[in-house]
């Protein structure tokens, strides 16, 4: 980070100044409102701690299609990262169609008291700008959802090769200077991101992402081979297979204390088992996928509403790769990760 921070000469602090937390949330409902034509309005509810929020989604008629509670700050003995579930799933019951409800979770730095007595909003870095972009995403692919049998409707039923599409496809928006710059004001100016520094963080944006690249690979290598060909025949035989996998893709070889097996919660208390590899298909298909709205304009409506009906609203009630032809028109393609990692012209 400190070789990072010297070569593009911005820090996170200097960034998160011109991220408070309700000019952030205003510019992603913004987005959402833009791309699929609905209105987000905070609401009353019971909630758990007096920092969560609650908000209603509603469409262009007025009718209400969603729920979900917002819960950005750490805590004691909150749980660590950040993450989405389902309170309530949309389906059918006797009563009619129920509206679905949803929880964000996060674990930012809360607002904090001034010096003259008042209290700063929170700020937020602009990794953690594109944490709550990618937990939303998430959120609308089940708020989204026009599917009525609840073991498709939304999340449910979603192939692991694809859960990750509609919160990685989120995660575009923050390295777009059309929405930086509606979503910034300093905390104390109340100015906008500066160009030159979004120049900055753009720069930086793809700072070692081959090697980012391979440790993916690595993970998801590691993962299926243990899943697949493994058999416990004498001690130590699961650092032998992680150290093969190394040999193979790594470019730079943990020491040999690490124990990284130890704490790869994803594929044993995650349920990833053998799909680790899910999260870096996600994100062929959502570079892909947002490559349409590159070519036709990044909050053009008409291609927003076709994402919403024909990935959004669908949830798991048909095949993940029929849903995203039907989107894009074709087969996944390679080219736009490669493209926005920074690794093909």
């Amino acid at each position: 980070m400190l070789f990072r921070s010297a070569r593009y000469a911005f820090s996170d602090q200097e960034v998160k100044q011109y991220f408070p937390e309700p000019r952030v949330l205003a510019g992603m409902f913004g987005v959402i409102e833009a791309l699929y034509g609905l209105s987000i309005r905070e609401e009353a509810a019971p909630v758990w701690h007096a920092d969560v929020r609650f908000f209603g989604i509603y469409d262009a008629r007025g009718k209400r299609i969603g729920q979900f509670y917002v819960d950005l700050y750490a805590r004691p003995a909150k749980r660590g990262g950040a993450w989405m579930d389902e309170a309530i799933a949309r389906r059918r019951v006797s009563a009619g169609i129920q509206t679905p409800v949803a929880y964000l979770n996060c674990n930012f730095a809360p607002p904090v008291g001034t010096a003259d007595g008042k209290k700063r909003p929170a700020l937020f870095t602009h990794d953690e700008v594109i944490t709550l972009f990618h937990e939303f995403g998430h959120g609308l692919h089940h708020l989204l959802t026009e599917v009525e049998e609840l073991a498709v409707s939304g999340i449910n039923g979603v192939e692991w090769d694809a859960v990750e599409l509609p919160s990685q496809f989120m995660e575009n928006y923050c390295w777009e200077w059309r929405v930086l710059e509606d979503m910034s004001a300093h905390v104390d100016t109340g100015a906008r991101l500066p160009r030159a520094l979004f120049d900055k963080m753009l720069a930086a944006k793809n700072f070692h992402s081959g090697l980012m690249t391979l440790r993916q690979v690595e993970f998801a290598l590691f993962d299926m081979r243990l899943h697949h060909e493994f058999a416990m025949i004498e001690a130590g035989a699961v650092r032998t297979l992680l150290d093969d996998v190394r040999r193979e893709v790594a470019v730079i070889v943990p020491p040999a204390f690490n124990r990284f097996a130890n704490s790869f919660s994803h594929i044993f208390a995650g349920g990833y088992a053998a799909g680790y590899y899910s999260y870096k298909w996600a994100e062929v298909l959502s570079a892909d996928a947002y490559s349409l709205f590159e070519e036709r304009g990044v909050l053009n409506p008409e291609i927003g509403a076709r994402f919403r009906d024909e990935i959004l609203a669908v949830g798991g009630s048909r095949p993940a790769l029929e849903s995203f032809v039907a989107f894009r028109g074709r087969a996944p393609t390679l080219d736009a990760l490669l493209r926005h990692s920074g690794m093909a012209a």
